[in-house]
């Protein structure tokens, strides 16, 4: 049996098939999500990859900002449902997933087995998410996927003071003006990521595995600075940007469990 789902989030899309509801047999992504081609150029690059045709698919779920929007799924979900269900297919033991996306981070508590107990969202500010770190990027001229190992080389990390995005983009450019390393700069930058998304953790609860899901996660820089603000070992696996979507062909998968019983 196989079940797809598609994320569609704020600046990329997501697709995943599982075959009986555990494994990942294709995926896709591509850059461009809510009111964008994102979604349709990452279903095409999903179908030409695979062997598997549309018609083999038995439900396919929606999730992400773009879900209300899209066409052709049959379930719409949640993205604290899929990212808790991706996240715990990938970790059987997982009780917290931080969530950092391009436009809001989430944090998202679960019982042992594996049902939400809580969960604390910030999508009213760009501190602490991925569009936080895109913003420094452009002020950089710099890749985003490039701050982990500049990070890496910093010796003396600048502290970024300002909670708003606007004004810690002004206070990086002061930086940069008073000839601070790049580097050190991008230290700072990532832990401010870190310390905001921290202070949502600390609300929901925190109880370890403990994994971060989402694009930031690929940023080791961000991963460390959260380990030490929360004195935790955060679990990072490559498949993290596609918790969304393998959560959301897992909601498919139980769907249909629940309906043949």
């Amino acid at each position: 049996m196989y079940t797809l789902g598609i994320d569609i989030g704020s600046t990329t899309s997501k697709c995943v098939i599982l075959k009986d509801g555990e494994e990942i047999v294709a995926k896709s992504i591509q850059l461009g999500g809510l009111g964008t081609d994102g979604p349709s150029a990452a279903l095409a690059e999903l179908w030409n990859a695979s062997e598997i045709k549309e018609s083999d698919i038995a439900r396919t779920t929606v999730t992400g900002y773009g879900r209300m929007k899209f066409e052709g799924g049959d379930d719409e979900a949640s993205e604290l449902t899929c990212h808790a269900l991706g996240g715990r297919l990938v970790y059987p033991g997982l009780r917290t997933v931080i969530d950092i996306g391009g436009q809001d981070a989430k944090v998202i508590s679960l019982s042992e087995d594996g049902r939400m107990s809580n969960f604390v969202m910030n999508d009213k500010c760009a501190a602490g998410t991925g569009r936080f770190l895109d913003v420094m990027a452009n002020i950089l001229k710099m890749d985003v996927n490039d701050f982990g190992s500049c990070a890496a080389a910093s010796t003396e990390e600048i502290a970024i003071s300002s909670t708003c995005t606007v004004f810690a983009e002004s206070e990086v450019i002061s930086q940069l003006a008073n000839g601070v390393k790049r580097e050190d700069l991008v230290a700072g930058i990532c832990t401010s990521v870190a310390v905001r998304v921290a202070a949502l953790a600390r609300r929901a609860g925190v109880k370890e595995l403990v994994c971060m899901s989402g694009g930031v996660a690929k940023n080791e820089a961000v991963r460390r600075a959260l380990e030490k603000s929360l004195d935790v070992d955060i679990a990072f696996d490559p498949l993290a940007q596609y918790f969304g979507a393998i959560g959301a062909a897992r909601y498919s998968y139980n769907k249909l469990i629940k309906q043949q019983r």
